[in-house]
């Protein structure tokens, strides 16, 4: 799984570099770099992969994809880390944005990045038709936007030292991490142009694998350790945030997430041995400790 992890990393960041090496250089290009790289485990790219596999979609097509859905969820974490959000001084074990460049850098960073995933989607080096370009644009948009990262960011802010139902923090968590998601699992589907009710199939499994891990990373800040993890842990419970471990507990929370792999794998059956591929990244999901 990790040979798996960083190939995808090192491919996708290689596209990433060459994208904004080719572009007109500007002031704020150090600090959207710095937001980007070396970035994540690109667990998001990999769930666009294998679900991409399934439908037998070009590896090279789906990297240039992942590599706009990373600038998406960078752009996030920029601004989820920012004082007036989360307030989170370390990110993926080095200091956050703002705290290197300062907060008015990093908000306009982070924008820069969430118009760059257009720029990527609408560029000659993604060879899909301009109809399927649109499309994706239009729902990476969406994916983004109120409806559903900053919405779910502004939930979980607002939920804040509050009793929440159950319901409302699994919508939240739903928006704020399950639709990004749910883009990497429609894409390949609106590639292939697939019915509506396809899509909606692979929507839907994409929201329950960001709950599935959105909970796996509260557990993370849950028990996790600082130095592993690459940012401060035990914040939740501090800031009073509603998660389903501060609702359910900690074992019955594992539980929920147990249901919830078994469900997405027993959806994705009927595609055979293809889905062993999506199985392997969701027990990866769930016993990560970064």
């Amino acid at each position: 799984m990790k040979k798996k992890l960083n190939r995808i990393a090192s491919d996708t960041n290689f596209y990433l570099k060459n994208f904004l090496n080719k572009q007109d250089n500007s002031e704020l290009v150090p600090a959207m770099k710095y937001g980007l790289f070396p970035g994540g485990k690109k667990i998001r790219s990999k769930i666009l992969l294998d679900i991409g596999s399934l439908l037998s979609i070009d590896y090279k097509t789906l990297i240039i994809i992942g590599a706009a859905v990373e600038c998406i969820h960078a752009y996030s974490l920029i601004h989820d880390d920012l004082p007036c959000m989360d307030d989170d001084e370390i990110r993926r074990g080095k200091l956050s944005t703002h705290v290197k460049f300062g907060e008015s850098t990093a908000v306009l960073a982070g924008n820069s990045l969430q118009t760059m995933a257009c720029e990527i989607l609408a560029s000659p080096s993604l060879k899909i038709r301009e109809k399927t370009k649109i499309n994706l644009i239009n729902n990476l948009s969406k994916c983004s936007g109120h409806l559903g990262i900053a919405g779910g960011q502004y939930l979980d802010l607002s939920y804040e030292k509050k009793k929440i139902s159950k319901n409302k923090i699994i919508e939240m968590e739903k928006k704020k991490t399950g639709k990004l998601f749910s883009f990497c699992c429609a894409a390949p589907a609106i590639i292939k142009n697939r019915n509506n009710k396809e899509i909606k199939f692979f929507e839907e499994i994409g929201l329950n694998i960001g709950l599935l891990f959105q909970i796996a990373d509260d557990l993370i800040d849950y028990r996790g350790d600082s130095e592993k993890a690459g940012k401060k842990t035990g914040k939740d419970q501090e800031k009073g945030k509603a998660t389903l471990i501060s609702l359910l507990g900690y074992r019955n929370a594992i539980k929920y997430c147990d249901k919830i792999i078994i469900n997405i794998n027993q959806n994705l059956k009927k595609y055979g041995s293809n889905s062993k591929n999506i199985k392997e990244t969701l027990d990866y999901i769930l016993n990560r400790d970064k």
